[in-house]
C-alpha cells in the first residue's frame, strides 16, 4: 500500500494589529519560512487611526491574513468578548496543535481562547512590554499580574533578546527563566544592503539631500514613549555646534503629530528648511538608501526594527539604551548607546560621527556584516521549528 502523507504541524499566529513594526514581520517570516512539515494560519486586528497599514507586507510574501476588525489596541468589554469569541471558532475550525501569540492583546485573547478549546501548545512572544514608561503604578501593577498568569498558561515563552528576558524573569517576575526561549526577530534585509549600494544618489537626489549634507532620520509612532523631544533637543545642540550641512528627516505619524509639528517649525525657524516631516514611508529601503545617520529616543523598546533595518542598510546608529538595544547595536562599533534622557550625551555622539566621515564609514561596513546573518528570517525560521518541535515531543503530541 502507498505511505500515507504525514500529517503538518498546523500553527495558528496571532499578531495584535497590522501596523507597522516587528510583530509583522516576525509574523509573516514565520508564516512563509517554516518548512513544508507546517501549515500556518495568520490573524490579526486591523491598524488603528493613526497607525500604518502594514498589510502590504505579508501580502508581498503571498499571504492573506485572516483580518479580525474587533481586536483593537485598547481595552474594550465589547470588541474584545467579540475578538476572543472569533478567536475560538478559528481555533475549532482550523484545530491547530500549536497557538502561538505576539504582543500583548493577541497574547491575552488569544491565549485565554487556546486555553478554553484546549490547544495542545501555545506560545508567546514579547515583541516590547508595558511594564514601565507606559502607565500608572496601579495600571502597571494590573497589567504584570494578568501576564503572570497567562504566563501560566502559555507551554513557553520566547523574549525576542536576552535584555528582554531578563527584564520579564528577573525585574518584573512574570515567567518562569526555564520557560522562557530568546529567540531574535529575522528579517529580509538583503533589499537594505542593495537599494543602498544601488539607489543612494538616485535617493539624495529626490529627497533634495546635496552630496555635502549629512542626512540623519529618526523612524517611528509619533507617540510619547518614542520621546521625539529627545531628538530635537539633540538636534538644536548639534546644529549650535557643526558647520556641517545637516538634514533631518522624522518619519512616522501619530497622535502626538501636532508636538512634533511645533518642534519641527521651532527648529526650522532657527535653521531653515532643516527638519522634514515625511509621515509613513511604504518602501524604507529605499529610503534608508539616502541616509547617513539614523536615530532612536525611546523610553521604552522590545527590538527596534528601525536600526536592524539602519544597520543593513549600511547605516551608522545612535540610540538610548531601552530594551533589547544592545543585543542589536554593536555600541562603539556599529552605533552608539547612551542612556535614556541624556541630550547632552546624545548630542555628543550624533556630533561625533557628523564631525568623522571615516568613523562613519567604518561604522556603516560594521552594520552591515553585523546584522546579515544574526537577524536573516532564515535564521529565525531554524530557531522556532527547533522549539516548536522541542514543545511538541515534552508534551507527548504526536503529528
Amino acid at each position: 500500500m502507498p505511505e500515507q502523507p504525514k500529517e503538518k504541524i498546523r500553527v495558528l499566529r496571532i499578531i495584535n494589529r497590522f501596523n507597522i513594526g516587528g510583530p509583522t514581520f516576525n509574523a509573516t517570516f514565520l508564516t512563509r519560512f517554516l518548512s513544508d512539515e507546517y501549515e500556518t494560519m495568520l490573524v490579526g486586528g486591523l491598524p488603528e487611526e493613526d497607525e500604518s497599514d502594514s498589510l502590504h507586507i505579508p501580502e508581498s510574501y503571498g499571504i492573506e491574513p485572516i483580518l479580525i476588525k474587533e481586536m483593537v489596541r485598547n481595552p474594550s468589554l465589547s470588541s474584545d468578548r467579540q475578538a476572543y469569541k472569533r478567536l475560538k471558532e478559528i481555533i475549532r475550525e482550523f484545530k491547530p496543535h500549536i497557538v502561538h501569540t505576539h504582543a500583548s492583546k493577541a497574547g491575552a485573547l488569544g491565549r485565554k481562547a487556546a486555553d478554553a478549546c484546549k490547544v495542545p501548545i501555545v506560545v508567546h512572544t514579547f515583541h516590547g512590554h508595558v511594564f514601565h514608561s507606559y502607565f500608572g503604578k496601579v495600571k502597571t501593577r494590573l497589567f504584570k499580574e494578568i501576564e503572570r498568569n497567562l504566563a501560566k498558561k502559555s507551554h513557553a515563552i520566547v523574549a525576542i533578546s536576552e535584555r528582554q528576558r531578563e527584564e520579564l524573569c528577573d525585574v518584573h517576575k512574570i515567567c518562569n527563566k526555564k520557560k522562557t526561549h530568546v529567540i531574535p526577530l529575522g528579517f529580509d534585509l538583503q533589499p537594505f544592503h542593495d537599494k543602498r549600494v544601488e539607489g543612494r544618489e538616485a535617493k539624495r537626489k529626490e529627497l533634495g539631500v546635496s552630496e555635502d549634507t549629512i542626512a540623519i532620520a529618526i523612524v517611528g509612532r509619533f507617540a510619547s514613549i518614542k520621546n521625539h523631544d529627545l531628538f530635537f533637543d539633540s538636534m538644536e545642540k548639534v546644529l549650535a555646534k557643526t558647520d556641517k550641512k545637516l538634514k533631518l528627516f522624522v518619519v512616522g505619524d501619530g497622535m502626538e503629530r501636532e508636538l512634533i509639528e511645533r518642534r519641527a517649525k521651532e527648529l526650522n525657524d532657527k535653521y531653515p528648511n532643516v527638519v522634514e516631516l515625511t509621515s509613513w514611508i511604504t518602501d524604507i529601503a529605499s529610503f534608508n538608501a539616502g541616509m547617513d545617520l539614523v536615530c532612536l529616543t525611546s523610553h521604552n523598546e522590545g527590538t527596534p526594527v528601525s536600526l536592524i533595518e539602519a544597520q543593513a542598510a549600511c547605516i551608522p546608529v545612535i540610540s538610548t539604551d531601552v530594551g533589547g538595544v544592545r543585543d542589536i547595536v554593536k555600541d562603539g562599533d556599529t552605533g552608539f548607546v547612551v542612556p535614556v534622557n541624556n541630550a547632552e550625551l546624545f548630542a555628543e555622539k550624533v556630533l561625533e560621527l557628523v564631525e568623522n566621515e571615516k568613523k562613519r564609514q567604518k561604522m556603516s561596513q560594521n552594520g552591515w556584516t553585523f546584522v546579515k546573518d544574526t537577524f536573516h528570517y532564515n535564521t529565525l525560521a531554524a530557531n522556532m521549528d527547533s522549539l516548536y518541535k522541542e514543545l511538541l515531543e515534552k508534551n507527548g503530541v504526536n503529528v
